[in-house]
């Protein structure tokens, strides 16, 4: 006996019983006499190896018992039907015998748990499983209609609408899981539940007017679906989206019909979404109507019209792709359908269509959970809203002047595209492949339990069921998910490649399976991309991919995926021109395309910094060679000054002119330029970091130019010279805050050597000062450097470089209060080490008086602010957005913070510092100044300096406000972190923060009490 019972085991286990001991005592369960002969351990009647072939063998074998004996107890409830008592006998001999039936009804009860608990609650209809076929929309809505209007004994008409819809899926669903091949059978499958909800829409509204029925006569009612209800392919399980539209019957008011058309609207909405003792359908979803769930919930059809025509978002317009009358009036249905057609295919040519639509795909992407992002079938990376959000995009932009492509039904339109020319064939051919995958995965996963979900399972034991749904027998869960996970990076992959590929058949000739798409439909598709200028943006694709050279080729390799990284960025059209200057300056090059081609994260890195900002943009033409960073390990890391330095020298001495000197160390600038915009760019680099970067390089610039052009005096002279000099960095460069548009505010001061003549000293220092001012300001490989010595004393009246006396002498008897705060800043960037460190011992005790600031003090630096406020506020400049001057930007936390430092750094030794942000933060801590204050100013200060740095990024000149033009303000939010669309968002922003932060101004600095 024991021998037996391990026999019967290991065969169970071999069929694929996941639990062979529970399947024995099952097998032997008195529910299933004269289906199974408990004795025979080879299971010679098949039906226990037919078992073995089913999704879920144990789930199948366990409801097989509880059918059998379903069916078994209602006979015995009912002994005076005959026709049910036929029921037992024709089941087991159906289960008996091998063919379609058995291996229908098996599979059936083998992939659903609710279509077993509906068997076994209705086990006569077992014959909908094992004689299904397939049914025409017209005899689906026959059959439901007829039984809500004649229910069976004991149901009322919303118990026999969910009866006879389950007894719909089950027909289906046979069907669906014996398919030789289940991805074929996808688009049948999901045309028939698309068709069966139609019939149970009709239903729903026989039952609406059948209990309203003053209602129903005073409109002419019709039901349009939407989604995937309306392109006719429906998952087993979802929302059902519609749109409700009517007409007043004759005689009828608008008012009246449109408020009983309503009450029929939510009663078919009850019909169908309510639960009852026979469960429920679906939620009926009726919010892609006009105005959403604010809107009316019934509209007549020159309402509708009058909406879209007016008010109605992109999205809404491609949501109306897939809009189908399914229930109620024909003739209202038709007219809708008419009236919207039009309007549905002119949705491209609308002005924010790029912006609308990549908003739209933004907001499905913010409701992923993030803990599902990973399981998505849907809206995940690679998943279904993929592929339906690059059809439908396709089927707008071109729909417009070729109806044959015009498909609610997403292969289908994928179809249509490729046939005629807008995608290339085996691209279509591929993610057609992967949507029938996808589709068949979450109709497998919803069919188990009717949930609706798009989420793979992470249990071992559903991914095996999955698994062995999808065909797999060796480790069937390991496979069902690989299989997945390939699918979805191909979708991404070609996502770009059914875009973008194409528009390169239009310029150049590809491969015979290539679409080619005529010049007008390409530029139709770039300008849907956002190309502002689509022509242009052909030219230079044409450029680049002309003729048979290997260059050429690679190009025709990289564009496809490039420029869908273009069109992602604010500035589509300047990324491909830059992108192409850049690749003609380095056609010759070897490395430059290869690099490309192999790094992909170099090739991405390239295209959307190229897009996204002018700036780098504009300094990567000047230095293509540049480019070579990005494939570097930590090649967008910015240097330290000190290497810079050393490149900066090793490169200028290879010269012999002092200009060609200074335009070799400029030519390093750039590169580093180039890497600090682009780490800048990607976030690496935080703003406070930006700013140190930025003035190292100022710096180590200056530093070097100083002496070369010391050397170069030097030869001219035939002399040393008789004097030190020192630069001293002041306002943003002292600070080390400097932005990319920033000037370089200094001092020139030197100091005579023993016994030197005093005005030889003074004319050799004035002779190097102005050489370094020529030199650094003009035009170059790098933006110009301007040293500006205005800060000095006197101004522009006084002498351009001071003696250290001369400036002891100064200080000592004239300095006023506004050249000891702009002495706050003040920081030796090049020059004599020495000389720097006395210079510093001269001003600490100015800057750091050790009396703090008098009354007479404090009043003339607030005096000389709000002068400030009302005389240098540019004319016609907006006070509320200037990044400087205007309320709450960087002027006014400075000046608090400055003001703090002067009155007590004699004090506190820690506000002894030149940069804004660590004076705050110490001031803080010395509780100068409260938490809550200082974190409103410091987010003030950073926003506003990285707002003037992004804005500069973007358009490649230095702007002082907050730009007004939407796509400025747009492509500097994007840089500042903010997604796309953000401009208004990035405006309102920096004045609430700016506003907050003038408050704080207000209160600590002038001493005004808050209203």
């Amino acid at each position: 006996m024991r021998e037996r019972t391990e026999s019967a085991t290991a065969a169970l286990a071999r069929l694929g019983f996941a639990d062979p001991g529970n399947a024995e005592r099952l097998v032997a369960d008195p529910a299933l006499t004269g289906l199974i002969d408990p004795l025979d351990t080879d299971f010679d009647d098949g039906v226990v190896e037919a078992l073995g072939d089913v999704a879920d063998p144990d789930l199948a074998l366990l409801t097989l018992v509880r059918l059998m004996e379903a069916l078994r107890t209602r006979i015995g409830s009912n002994p005076d039907d005959e026709s049910l008592g036929k029921e037992l006998p024709a089941l087991i001999a159906t289960l008996r015998r091998p063919g379609v039936g058995r291996d229908r009804l098996l599979a059936v009860i083998g992939a659903s748990i609710a279509l077993g608990d509906h068997l076994v609650a209705h086990p006569e209809h077992w014959r909908s499983v094992a004689e299904a076929r397939p049914r025409t929309p017209e005899q689906r809505v026959a059959r439901i209609v007829g039984r809500v209007r004649n229910p069976d004994p004991g149901l009322s008409p919303d118990d026999a609408l969910r009866v006879y819809y389950r007894r719909g899926l089950l027909g289906i669903s046979a069907l669906d899981l014996v398919a030789p091949d289940p991805l074929v059978k996808l688009p049948d499958t999901a045309a028939a539940l698309a068709d069966l909800a139609a019939a149970a829409l009709e239903g729903a509204l026989v039952i609406a007017q059948s209990e309203l029925p003053d209602d129903a006569a005073q409109c002419r009612f019709a039901v349009i679906a939407m989604g995937k209800t309306g392109g006719r392919e429906l998952n087993y399980i979802s929302d059902v989206d519609v749109i409700f539209v009517a007409e007043p019957a004759d005689g009828v008011s608008e008012q009246d019909a449109m408020a009983a058309a309503a009450r029929l609207a939510t009663r078919l909405m009850t019909a169908c979404s309510a639960a009852t003792a026979h469960g429920t359908l679906w939620p009926v979803d009726a919010a892609l109507r006009p105005e959403g769930k604010a809107g009316p919930l019934v509209r007549t059809v020159a309402s509708h019209k009058q909406y879209y025509e007016r008010w109605a978002k992109t999205w809404e317009f491609q949501a109306l792709l897939k809009a189908r009358p399914v229930a109620g009036d024909k003739a209202v249905g038709a007219a809708y359908l008419q009236a919207m057609a039009l309007m549905v295919w002119q949705a491209a040519s609308r002005e924010n269509f790029v912006d609308d639509v990549q908003a739209m795909r933004r907001r499905v992407e913010a409701h992923i959970p993030s803990a599902e992002a990973d399981r998505q079938l849907k809206l995940g990376p690679g998943g279904l809203r993929d592929i339906e959000f690059s059809v439908q995009l396709l089927q707008l932009v071109h729909g417009r002047t070729d109806e044959r492509i015009r498909s609610g039904t997403t292969l289908d339109a994928l179809a249509a595209l490729a046939a005629y020319g807008y995608v290339g064939r085996d691209d279509a051919a591929q993610l057609a492949a992967a949507y029938r995958l996808l589709r068949t995965l979450e109709h497998r996963i919803q069919l188990l339990r009717l949930r609706r979900t798009h989420l793979m399972p992470t249990s071992p034991h559903e991914l095996r069921r999955l698994g062995r749904a999808l065909g797999h027998r060796e480790d069937p869960a390991a496979a069902v998910v690989a299989e997945w996970k390939a699918e979805a990076r191909e979708v991404r992959r070609l996502h770009e490649r059914l875009f973008y590929r194409p528009l390169l058949g239009a310029v150049a000739r590809l491969g015979t399976d290539d679409a080619r798409l005529t010049p007008e439909a390409a530029r139709e598709r770039l300008s849907a991309l956002g190309f502002r200028d689509p022509t242009g943006a052909l030219r230079h694709l044409e450029a680049l991919t002309e003729g048979l050279s290997r260059r050429a080729a690679i190009q025709r390799h990289l564009l496809p995926v490039m420029l869908g990284w273009f069109a992602a960025e604010a500035d589509p059209d300047g990324g491909l021109l830059a992108f192409r200057k850049v690749s003609e300056s380095l056609d010759s090059s070897h490395w430059y395309l290869r690099l490309l081609r192999d790094e992909p994260a170099a090739a991405e890195q390239l295209a959307r910094t190229l897009a996204r900002s002018k700036f780098a943009a504009e300094v990567l033409v000047a230095a293509p060679e540049a480019v070579q960073i990005l494939g570097e390990p930590g090649g967008v890391r910015p240097h330290s000054r000190g290497d810079i330095e050393r490149r900066m020298r090793t490169a200028a001495q290879r010269k012999t002119s002092l200009d060609d000197a200074i335009a070799a160390a400029r030519q390093v600038r750039r590169l580093e330029l180039f890497r600090i915009a682009v780490a800048d760019l990607v976030g690496d680099l935080p703003q406070p970091d930006v700013g140190r970067a930025l003035s190292d390089l100022t710096a180590a610039t200056i530093e070097v130019a100083l002496q070369f052009v010391i050397r170069e005096e030097e030869k001219r002279t035939g002399r040393p010279l008789v004097t030190d000099l020192l630069i001293v960095g002041m306002g943003r460069l002292g600070g080390n805050e400097l932005g990319y548009a920033s000037d370089a505010d200094v001092l020139f001061v030197h100091d005579p050597h023993i016994g030197a003549d005093e005005d030889a000293a003074q004319a050799q220092a004035l002779a190097v000062v102005k050489s370094m001012q020529r030199v650094l300001s003009v035009p170059g490989p790098d933006p110009a450097i301007g040293l500006d010595a205005d800060l000095r004393p006197e101004g522009k009246n006084g002498p351009l470089v001071r003696s250290l006396d001369s400036y002891r002498a100064y200080y000592d008897r004239w300095a006023l209060i506004w050249e000891a705060q702009a002495l706050v800043r003040a920081r030796p960037v090049a020059g004599n080490a020495e000389l720097a460190a006395r210079f510093e011992d001269l001003i600490d005790p100015i800057r750091w008086h050790g009396a703090g600031l008098s009354a007479q003090d404090l009043r003339e630096i607030r005096r000389l602010k709000a002068r400030m406020e009302a005389e240098r506020l540019p004319r016609g400049a907006d006070k509320r957005t200037h990044f400087k001057l205007g309320t709450g930007g960087l002027s006014d936390v400075e000046w608090v913070v400055q003001t703090l430092q002067m009155e007590h750094a004699h004090n506190y030794p820690t506000l002894r510092t030149t940069s804004t942000l660590p004076a705050l933060t110490a001031a803080t801590q010395a509780r100068l100044i409260s938490s809550a204050d200082s974190a409103a100013l410091a987010k003030a200060w950073e926003f506003a300096s990285h707002a003037r740095n992004a804005s500069m990024l973007y358009r490649g000149k230095a702007v002082e406000s907050v730009p007004t033009d939407s796509r400025e303000a747009d492509g500097t939010a994007r840089i500042m972190g903010l997604p796309p669309g953000s401009g208004q968002e990035f405006g309102e922003d920096y004045r609430r923060i700016t506003r907050h932060a003038r408050a704080v101004v207000d209160r600590v600095f002038y001493g005004r009490e808050e209203s």
